[in-house]
């Protein structure tokens, strides 16, 4: 996106909106629960940012995304905050990429605790890769309509002279 003059910025009181302060293997921790509560929220935000592809369109929505991430964690550490830093914490120092593998049980144990508090499911394996429709209450955006220019150039008219080649045809082997 350029920027001239005539483009206009945000106000810095609509950018300010409180950060999710969380370490890299507690994202990894709440990933599939958090993409399955807040998947709402979050296809419209990116629904809004590839359909008018300007950031400042979107504003409302990127805090809708960060509102519910925010209130996300808050229910999990009101309910299951031991079981879920337990998973955090193996996921941090398990492996150096924080894989999931080494750390089945403390994912069993946090599972059923969301299970048991919120009854919420794991999402199966592939869930966020299958292919969606997405409903929204946001009307499309206007197509542009596709210009059409008229030929520029003109061809010849039938009775113009056509002299042979002054240097013979490019194509000697076909003669």
């Amino acid at each position: 996106m350029v920027i001239t003059n005539k483009t206009t910025l945000p106000e810095e009181a609509e950018l300010d909106v409180q950060e999710l302060n969380l370490s890299s293997a507690a994202l990894r921790a709440g990933s599939f629960h958090l993409g399955k509560q807040c998947e709402g929220v979050n296809n419209e935000f990116m629904l809004c940012r590839q359909e008018l592809d300007d950031p400042r369109a979107c504003l409302a929505e990127g805090r809708a995304v960060t509102s519910c991430a925010l209130n996300f964690f808050r229910k999990v550490k009101k309910s299951c905050h031991e079981e879920f830093m337990q998973y955090a914490t193996c996921l941090d120092k398990s492996s150096g990429t924080m894989a999931f593998s080494h750390c089945r049980k403390t994912q069993g144990v946090f599972d059923k605790c969301v299970k048991d508090h919120f009854d919420w499911d794991r999402p199966s394996y592939g869930y966020f890769a299958r292919a969606k429709v997405i409903q929204t209450e946001r009307k499309a955006p206007e197509k542009e309509p596709i210009k059409s220019y008229p030929d520029a150039t003109p061809g010849l008219p039938e009775d113009y002279p056509t002299p042979p080649a002054k240097y013979g045809s490019r194509f000697f082997w076909l003669e």
